[in-house]
């Protein structure tokens, strides 16, 4: 009734009533590209070639990153990246829960022996988000933990400076543009906990870096990242 009433499309071609997700067919699905080993040990960045060992990038092996681990569902390409801008910039909200199924099933494949305290958002500045009127991190972050039954804590890490868009730059100018924009949040009691770090795309793996470090400088035990793509 509902089909009737309000057609779905998929956000990748058009093509009504798309499967298997609610908003996105067979076909922009499997045109998108799963991040699948071999990958970087710690940051997940996929490798060419055939590796039957742990693998260390050479970013992570010259500078440790603050998280413990990252890990990503898919490439940023096909339907899946087209239906992520589509909720970054054009307020499609409906797509929520067909990228939360994607974080979902990566947390259940790469961190199943992981038990988390906490689901936290990568946060915006304030008057970024009050220009957009969400944050979708932090609506991908709760639907995650919705799924999960786990504490969804929106305030754990804030900004204290606004940086400018990440599009464009260099990894060493990423980081230098994150570099001291995040403490933990007021109040936020982050002693011993494990969270699990949520975000919509990881490119560099400055701005979940600077996160995390943010979120150990408050006591937290462990941060591990989960993100819907890969650039």
């Amino acid at each position: 009734m509902l089909d009737l009433l309000y057609p779905r499309n998929c956000a990748g071609c058009g093509q009504p009533s798309p499967n298997p997700f609610r908003y996105l067919c067979w076909d922009c699905y499997a045109d998108t590209t799963r991040v699948e080993p071999p990958f970087c040990h710690c940051c997940g960045d996929p490798v060419a070639g055939d590796v039957q060992h742990d693998y260390t990038c050479f970013a992570c092996s010259r500078q440790t990153p603050h998280f413990d681990f990252a890990r990503s569902a898919v490439r940023y390409e096909g339907g899946v990246g087209e239906a992520l801008r589509a909720l970054k910039y054009e307020d499609a909200l409906w797509l929520v829960d067909d990228l939360a199924d994607l974080l979902e099933a990566c947390v259940r494949a790469e961190y199943e022996d992981v038990e988390f305290d906490w689901v936290v958002p990568v946060p915006l500045w304030p008057s970024r988000q009050r220009d957009r009127g969400y944050n979708q991190s932090a609506l991908l972050a709760a639907a995650l933990a919705r799924r999960e039954g786990l504490l969804y804590k929106e305030k754990s890490v804030r900004r204290i400076r606004p940086t400018s868009t990440q599009t464009g730059l260099t990894a060493p100018q990423r980081a230098a543009n994150v570099s001291r924009a995040f403490r933990p949040g007021f109040f936020a009691r982050l002693e011993g906990r494990r969270i699990l770090l949520v975000d919509d795309v990881m490119t560099t793996g400055a701005t979940v870096n600077a996160c995390a470090g943010a979120l150990k400088d408050g006591g937290a035990e462990a941060v591990y990242v989960v993100t819907v793509a890969r650039g």
